[in-house]
């Protein structure tokens, strides 16, 4: 349990790295925090979180996936942070944040497997 508390930490922290006027994407922000593939380890970080600028944090190519109230809010409070849509998603192009550095992913390299010599 205590893994997933640091790794939650992480990304609330990288999520509170994304400046007003931008976005990043569920998996822009795994990757940030060095979690590459934990995309949906960034919607549990969000949920029941208070003070992170959750409306910042999108789907892929800057797509809203918050059903009714809480999409139309989301909408609103990035437009009133200036970021333009394109129809129904975010454009990327001028809004998506160029993270500093991404961290390394932690992986185990991979083996090679034996093959038999006759």
């Amino acid at each position: 349990m205590a893994k997933a508390d640091g790794m939650l930490a992480r990304i609330r922290s990288t999520i509170r790295r994304i400046p007003r006027g931008k976005v990043a994407t569920y998996g822009d922000v795994a990757y940030a925090a060095g979690f590459p593939g934990a995309a949906r380890q960034v919607v549990w970080a969000l949920h029941g979180s208070r003070g992170l600028p959750w409306q910042r944090v999108l789907g892929a190519g800057g797509k809203i996936l918050l059903p009714g109230v809480k999409g139309a809010e989301q909408r609103f409070l990035l437009q009133s942070e200036g970021v333009a849509f394109i129809g129904l998603r975010v454009d990327m192009k001028r809004h998506r944040y160029a993270w500093p550095m991404f961290r390394k992913a932690k992986r185990k390299p991979r083996r090679m497997p034996r093959t038999r010599r006759g």
